[in-house]
């Protein structure tokens, strides 16, 4: 009987907890809707993994990815797209024990009239990991993760300013 009466108050406190962030205006993050309908990518260095992950996250958004720049309602224009790795703590000894990853985005937003919507934009991202030598194996597919974490992170950075412009009229 006991596990019965804890089974209706744990069932109680969700029920109460979803009511109140309900009550809230909690709601989940939504796919952002956008004022235009096509869109291209200029500036990208061939078979980049940000570009993959960019064309990937768009083919799932309600955008209709262009190869012609000059047919999209918008064109997003990479200035530069940097990945550095630097040290930032080590040992007496001179070993690295942590290391800062960092990911820079420079891109701009215009129409294909040529009217900037959006002017050069820096998107700068970082990590800091630890580091090992006697795990070096595992530290690089942390850091290999980390890479890919703060791509996603980018390309969700980019399509929200994206759902942010508006063509001019």
């Amino acid at each position: 009987m006991q596990r019965r009466d804890l089974l209706k108050a744990g069932a109680l406190g969700t029920a109460v907890a979803a009511a109140l962030l309900a009550g809230c205006g909690f709601e989940l993050r939504k796919e952002p809707e956008y004022h235009f309908k096509t869109l291209a990518l200029k500036g990208f260095v061939p078979h980049s993994p940000l570009a993959q992950e960019l064309r990937r996250q768009v083919q799932r958004s309600t955008l209709q990815l262009l190869e012609d720049p000059n047919r999209a309602d918008v064109i997003i224009e990479i200035e530069r797209e940097v990945r550095d790795k630097t040290s930032v703590a080590t040992t007496t000894a001179g070993q690295i024990t942590e290391w800062q990853l960092r990911l820079q985005l420079d891109y701009s937003l215009h129409s294909a009239g040529g009217e900037i919507l959006l002017p050069r934009t820096e998107l700068r991202l970082t990590r800091d990991m630890n580091y090992s030598e006697s795990a070096a194996l595992a530290k690089e597919q942390e850091e290999a993760a980390l890479q890919k974490a703060m791509q996603v992170e980018a390309v969700g950075l980019l399509l929200r300013r994206l759902a942010a412009v508006r063509l001019p009229t």
